[in-house]
């Protein structure tokens, strides 16, 4: 038997396997239409009258999916726009007109909240149709359709938009004034706002031009009012502190209710009306101002001002205006030297660098805890120093006295941690010095005489000032400065080594005890030509010695005697009159002698006078000067301060007794000289400075050195030495 063919056979009729789908209708008849938009329409009023709880979200889900799927997608989306248009204008905006003067902002921020729950709910039912037609279409979705449509059928109708803009400027301005307001209202209408520009490029467009211009506009308008009243009402300083309490409160408003991106431009607002626009009122205003609390050293009322400021453009150029215009005029007043100064010959050095120095502390003072070292507060102090600093030619001069002062031993020195203070405090004004090179001059004068007679306090603070010296000019600057302590201490090995011939040679010199100090040519402010001083035999037989001694050490040397740079010690005896005698008998019973005998530290040009009297009682200032050829202006002084000094030191008696000295006038040994001191020394004439003439000649010696010019290569034939001598002399009567 054959096997069945294909599709017949005797069993029973096999199943297809093969799933079938059956295309829907393409097409509905119109009847049908009408009733699932009927169902639906009906269904989207009642959820925007929160009647709800009682439909079917599926059945509607499907009746929407069933409408877009027959191509009824533009029918269910326009009909939609209708049903909500038609709830907004005859329900929602006659609500809120009504509500205009009774909780307006309160009425609408209900509606707001309704209408966005309700268009939730018709987008869930419609979620088809926005991801079906929507797209299709390029329109709108369901959700933001219905923001439009409450935008501009109820938000942009007349009258609410008009009254919501009042409304929200007018709770703002309550508040300015300390009112309490409904922050959480004026908030709730601010996110509306922002919401409801949904369909711009720009979202924040319907807050921009419905609150927040008009909005920036009335701030201005009532800054510009209230800058008025503060102004008239209160100093600069409280001015200030108002200001920077209205701009924080601005801040804080539009953090908190209004959008934080409002924050920005009403600041902005506030400081143009409040600061900007009243910057030099503020600053220049009198008995209040900037200068009134510079004067007073009122950091904190700085400090806020420089804070407000600092918010606008020109701000901070405006105080440091200013500023240095007070700093100009304080500084110009410290430096100018007045009728009676210039005939004394200048200032006081001392008072005059400690009264810059007291003024740039303060104004550091004033960088530091009110302008937070700002650079630009920095720069402009440094330069009204440098301008006043150098209106007076004397301050380089002036300056190096002062140092001077710190670094020489007295009565009033200082420990090594106080001149470190002050040194760097020099340091800051000599920074100002346009003429360096005249400081580096007579730095180098007073340093001298610093190290010949054993005056520095110490020698760590020496090389401390110089070290920082080669820090701010470099090494070419403080080369000499260093060449002349080289030169201090290879003196004390040749002085070792000449005393060590001395005792070989059994050479004792007249009795003089000799201290020599050779001092390299170039490095020392020594002069070209040496003085002609004639300096007393027993003395210069021991300067040759040493000459000699020297030079058989150093050949191709030459040394030159530099008398106006050394000291002495002379033992003196002074024989009292009868009368002083006479005064003094209990003590000369008692066996105390007559004669007062002392030991005088005195320079090398008082020594060649002073020995003159060992031959003559009296003698005439035009005879001591050809006598000794002492250089007039040093004889001058050397009589000063053995003749006018102090009375403990008054060793001759001039007649005329005046401190001008004359050639005609005399000198005679103070025979009544009574000192408690065995051992006194004569304090050289204080001076303030350099004389007139004095200076001229430095200002010359700094001016050939500018013109100088150094040749590439130089040839070292011989090294030209200085001698300097302190010498311990016989007595004289």
């Amino acid at each position: 038997m054959s096997a069945p063919g294909p599709g017949l056979g005797r069993g029973p009729k096999q199943r297809d396997s093969k799933m079938r789908i059956r295309a829907f209708p393409m097409s509905m008849d119109e009847k049908y239409v009408n009733d699932i938009w009927q169902l639906l329409k009906n269904a989207i009023q009642e959820i925007q009258k929160k009647n709800n709880s009682g439909l079917s979200f599926e059945e509607l889900y499907r009746n929407a999916y069933n409408m877009v799927l027959h191509k009824q997608g533009e029918r269910l989306y326009t009909g939609l726009k209708e049903v909500v248009r038609e709830h907004l204008v005859e329900k929602v905006r006659v609500d809120v007109v009504q509500s205009l003067h009774n909780n307006f902002l309160e009425a609408l921020n209900i509606a707001w909240a309704d209408h966005q729950t309700a268009m939730v709910m018709i987008r869930d039912i419609l979620m088809y149709m926005d991801r079906v037609y929507v797209q299709q279409a390029h329109v709108g979705n369901v959700y933001d359709m219905g923001l439009i449509l409450f935008r501009d059928e109820v938000v942009r109708s007349d009258p609410v938009r008009e009254h919501l803009t009042a409304t929200l400027l007018s709770m703002v301005a309550c508040e300015r004034k300390g009112e309490i307001v409904d922050r959480g209202a004026v908030k709730s209408a601010c996110q509306m706002l922002m919401v409801l520009g949904v369909d711009e490029a720009n979202h924040r467009s319907v807050y921009e031009s419905d609150f927040e211009r008009t909005f920036l506009k009335e701030t201005a308008e009532f800054y510009q009012m209230e800058s008025q009243r503060l102004l008239a009402e209160n100093s600069a300083s409280v001015y200030v502190l108002k200001v920077d309490v209205r701009i924080k409160e601005e801040a804080e408003r539009a953090h908190h209710y209004l959008d934080p991106s409002t924050e920005e431009p009403v600041t902005r607002v506030v400081e143009q009306e409040l600061i900007s626009k009243h910057l030099h009122t503020v600053v220049e205003m009198e008995n209040s101002g900037v200068v009134h609390m510079l004067k007073h050293e009122r950091l904190g009322d700085l400090a806020c001002t420089y804070t407000l400021f600092g918010r606008v453009k020109d701000g901070l150029q405006a105080i440091i205006a200013c500023m240095s215009k007070h700093l100009r005029e304080v500084g110009l007043a410290e430096v100018k030297e007045d009728a009676t100064e210039a005939a004394a010959g200048g200032k006081n050095a001392i008072t005059f660098i400690q009264s810059l120095l007291d003024l740039r502390d303060k104004y550091g003072r004033f960088l530091k805890e009110a302008f937070q070292g700002d650079v630009m507060f920095s720069r402009a102090i440094a330069s009204d120093f440098e301008f006043f600093v150098n209106q007076n030619s004397k301050s380089p001069e002036y300056l190096s006295l002062y140092i001077d002062n710190k670094l020489k031993k007295g009565p009033q020195s200082l420990g090594e941690q106080d001149v470190e203070n002050d040194l760097d405090r020099c340091m800051t004004l000599f920074r100002y010095l346009q003429e360096k090179d005249v400081f580096e001059r007579y730095y180098k004068q007073h340093l001298a005489k610093r190290l010949l007679l054993n005056k520095s306090v110490s020698d760590d603070s020496e090389k401390n000032m110089i070290s920082k010296l080669k820090t701010e000019c470099g090494c070419q600057f403080t080369s000499k400065l260093e060449g002349m302590f080289k030169d201090m201490a290879l003196s004390s090995s040749s002085m070792e080594q000449f005393r060590v011939h001395l005792s070989k040679t059994a050479n004792a010199l007249d009795g003089i005890d000799l201290s020599v100090r050779v001092l390299t040519t170039g490095c020392w402010p020594t002069q070209a030509q040496p003085s002609s001083c004639l300096v007393p035999s027993s003395a210069l037989r021991a300067f040759e010695c040493f000459k000699r001694f020297y030079l058989n050490c150093h050949s191709g040397r030459q040394l030159t005697l530099q008398p106006q740079m050394g000291s002495a010690d002379l033992h003196a005896q002074f024989h009292p009159s009868k009368a002083t005698r006479e005064k003094a008998g209990s003590e000369a019973s008692a066996g105390v002698s007559s004669v007062k005998k002392h030991i005088l530290q005195v320079s090398t040009f008082q020594m060649c006078a002073l020995t003159l009297f060992n031959t003559r009682d009296e003698w005439s200032f035009e005879e001591l000067l050809q006598e000794t050829s002492i250089p007039e202006k040093d004889l001058h002084r050397a009589l000063q301060s053995l003749a006018c000094g102090r009375p403990a030191q008054r060793i001759l008696i001039k007649n005329p007794k005046s401190r001008e000295i004359e050639s005609s006038h005399t000198f005679r040994v103070n025979d009544e000289f009574q000192s408690k001191l065995y051992r006194v020394k004569v304090q050289a004439v204080t001076t303030r400075g350099e004389s007139e003439p004095e200076r001229r000649e430095t200002r010359q010696k700094v001016d050939d050195d500018r013109k100088h010019e150094y040749p590439l290569s130089v040839a070292l034939l011989a090294v030209p030495c200085c001698l300097v001598a302190d010498l311990d002399s016989g007595c004289y009567d």
